[in-house]
């Protein structure tokens, strides 16, 4: 699965998106890159997003859980309530959506969120499974960071790492490329275990009580597209070092024999953030306490896009490519195998 172009969605999305009278009541609606909508509700405003999940067929219950409740963490609000649509091929699958059902309700526990709700059938016009969660939350009085808040001068982290979520599918869905490619039992195994570290609530709360002036996690596109995606929306520029970014070995592996790039490769279990530089050294100690990685990778500065370096290469980068991503890539070139 993978993402329209942002031209595209711009013709065919957007315009019939906004009501045809104000509702006072909205306060962020439908907004490239931001990807939680605001409506106030009383004296208090709820975040919602909803996120699908199509390409992974193991633990895709657990996967559709945390990536939407990703969206209301990464706004500085945990998380509470949950509705899921989960659709499979057959009306013969009832063991599929019970295991389905399962892994996003161990999820949900985790997080301490609640699923209040939702949809499940079948359909013969699809070949694996599809889930899809909207996750909720009251704000409570709490600070809600945006995708466009970073300003000049904020530093730019990075938590979890590089490829996380995609080398995970891979090793998965893909285990038999991988042996083909050259890789071991030992190196799936140990890239499967990446899909338990896709959550990133509790980074996000602590980068949010250290003041982090925008946060992202990163998906589609992965890190370099998240990246521009804080750029364009908050207006500035962002100078990253991409030999700093937090990496895994076995990613760096997986990388290297299905040669995909782990900057553009979908990564739940990681954020982009831009932070007040009075506040690094403090929020980076208290993630490594916790056993978060972490690190600073750059700046914004005055301008727009990003410029990325990277063994010794400079690439500067504008525009917004929210359909490139490597793991829609590698399910082009792998799925007839």
């Amino acid at each position: 699965m993978s993402k329209f172009p942002y031209e595209m969605l711009q013709k065919c999305v957007y315009p019939y998106t906004k009501a045809e009278h104000e509702d006072p009541s909205v306060i962020l609606g439908a907004t490239f890159g931001e990807d939680v909508a605001l409506t106030k509700v009383g004296d208090d405003i709820l975040l919602s997003h909803v996120d699908p999940i199509v390409g992974a067929v193991s633990g895709i219950g657990w996967l559709a859980m945390h990536v939407a409740c990703n969206d209301i963490a990464c706004s500085g609000i945990r998380p509470k309530w949950a509705q899921m649509l989960v659709l499979v091929p057959t009306k013969d699958d009832h063991e599929l959506v019970r295991e389905i059902m399962s892994d996003a309700a161990g999820a949900a526990r985790e997080i301490q969120v609640t699923i209040v709700g939702g949809h499940t059938g079948y359909s013969s016009g699809i070949s694996r499974p599809v889930v899809a969660v909207t996750a909720m939350a009251p704000a409570m009085n709490r600070r809600v960071i945006g995708t466009g808040g970073a300003m000049p001068g904020d530093h730019v982290l990075v938590t979890g790492g590089a490829g996380i979520e995609g080398t995970s599918i891979l090793a998965v869905d893909f285990a038999e490329e991988g042996r083909f490619l050259g890789l071991s039992e030992e190196e799936l195994r140990e890239a499967s275990r990446l899909a338990g570290e896709v959550s990133v609530v509790r980074e996000a709360m602590i980068l949010a009580d250290h003041g982090a002036t925008s946060m992202h996690d990163v998906t589609r596109g992965g890190i370099l597209e998240t990246s521009i995606e804080i750029s364009r929306l908050s207006g500035v520029s962002l100078e990253i070092n991409g030999d700093l970014v937090p990496s895994r070995p076995v990613v760096d592996r997986f990388a290297e024999a299905f040669s995909f790039d782990p900057l553009k490769m979908i990564s739940s279990g990681s954020l982009v953030c831009t932070i007040p530089p009075d506040r690094v050294e403090g929020v980076l100690n208290e993630l490594k306490a916790s056993g978060i990685h972490a690190a600073d990778v750059g700046i914004a500065t005055e301008g727009k896009g990003i410029i990325l370096s990277r063994k010794g290469k400079t690439l500067s980068e504008t525009e917004v490519h929210c359909e490139d991503d490597e793991l829609a890539r590698m399910w082009a070139i792998h799925k007839e195998s």
